[in-house]
């Protein structure tokens, strides 16, 4: 048994070392034969996945991920004043881990593997040449711009949100930082996202209908919304378009799509690649299921995927496109009315608890 992937960012890393770990053959095409990944660019796991991920995937060292206890978010229309917060102490809320530490140990870990071979893709015709040798029981794609995805996978649900996000680090000097920090600004969220005792990483999603920005105004924003921290240093910026999209079809016979592929929603809820893990731990209950009766994993493997994970992907990326909606049309009245009532569910523990089990699980349909 041998399975194609697509792609050679973290989720392909990921599903290629979860499905190795069953012994299953993997071949990776990509087309960068060596990734310059920013070290700027983090991702928070959920508690829930990150148990998932250590056990099923990769057993990440604790050095190499940050226990977030406490999130507090703070409307600029209140000056500043928080209208919600979420506390988790004991086992945390979510973890933080950079992108490249963790692209680094997946890689490591795969090129060890007998059961692993990573290929270059150079042209269109390498896609070609994959689709009609017919050698691989699966294809999966997790490239949303490559040839295979404009030829199978172009129907989507898309949205633009006019913004763009900028992404920093902050170095800075030690403290207790345990707790991350949101600001909705007039011009967009803006969140503070603990690494380590020194470093924070910051995500600034700036509405660019609104004004116009250059780095030195950006950087002036985030430290005029500093919530407690004495910066030495501020890393080099980098910015990438927000839009959310949501795939029509999941498969065409023995090609699948996954990852940013699949579903791409707005970071204000740090959730994308939490679906992702969540997807990973479907594909491979399914997988998994059919070594253990015998049965060929073919085409069948994704139409079951779609079958268990598209409704409840499309209601949950529409759930945090809901969130984004509501707090852009918050930004654009005068009155507080809105922080306010949100203040008032904020002080609701039932709500919370709500709120910390649906981001830590995600939805069930």
């Amino acid at each position: 048994m041998t399975i194609c992937i697509i792609g050679g960012g973290l989720t392909s890393l990921s599903l290629a070392q979860n499905l190795v770990n069953k012994k299953i053959n993997v071949h990776i095409y990509d087309v960068d034969k060596n990734k310059d990944l920013s070290s700027n660019r983090t991702i928070g796991i959920s508690q829930n996945n990150l148990q998932f991920f250590k056990k099923e995937i990769l057993d990440i060292k604790k050095s190499n991920f940050w226990k977030i206890k406490k999130i507090k978010i703070f409307s600029e229309k209140l000056n500043n004043q928080e209208i919600l917060n979420f506390t988790k102490k004991q086992n945390g809320l979510f973890f933080m881990v950079k992108n490249d530490e963790l692209y680094k140990s997946l890689n490591i870990s795969l090129l060890k593997s007998k059961f692993f071979k990573k290929k270059l893709i150079r042209n269109d015709n390498c896609y070609k040449k994959l689709l009609n040798e017919n050698k691989y029981d699966l294809i999966i794609n997790c490239d949303s711009k490559n040839f295979i995805a404009k030829k199978y996978f172009s129907k989507t649900i898309e949205k633009k949100y006019n913004n763009f996000a900028y992404t920093t680090t902050l170095l800075h000097k030690k403290l207790d930082n345990s707790t991350a920090v949101q600001v909705f600004t007039k011009y967009g969220p803006i969140a503070y996202l603990p690494i380590s005792a020194k470093q924070t990483s910051v995500v600034y999603s700036l509405d660019f209908n609104k004004d116009k920005f250059n780095e030195k105004k950006i950087a002036d924003l985030i430290k005029k919304h500093n919530p407690k921290y004495l910066i030495n240093k501020m890393s080099k910026f980098e910015n990438f378009e927000l839009k959310s999209s949501n795939l029509r079809n999941y498969y065409q016979n023995n090609v699948g799509a996954f990852g940013d592929c699949l579903h791409k929603i707005h970071p204000l809820a740090g959730q994308g690649f939490n679906m992702t893990i969540r997807d990973i731990r479907a594909i491979s209950l399914i997988i998994q299921d059919k070594i253990n009766l015998g049965l060929q994993i073919d085409s069948l493997v994704f139409k079951e995927f779609e079958q268990k994970t598209k409704n409840a992907n499309f209601v949950f990326s529409n759930g945090v496109d809901f969130l984004f909606e509501f707090f852009n049309f918050n930004k654009k009245i005068e009155n507080t009315i809105f922080d306010k009532i949100l203040k008032y569910f904020g002080d609701r523990e039932t709500i919370k608890d709500i709120l910390i089990k649906y981001a830590d699980n995600g939805l069930k349909i």
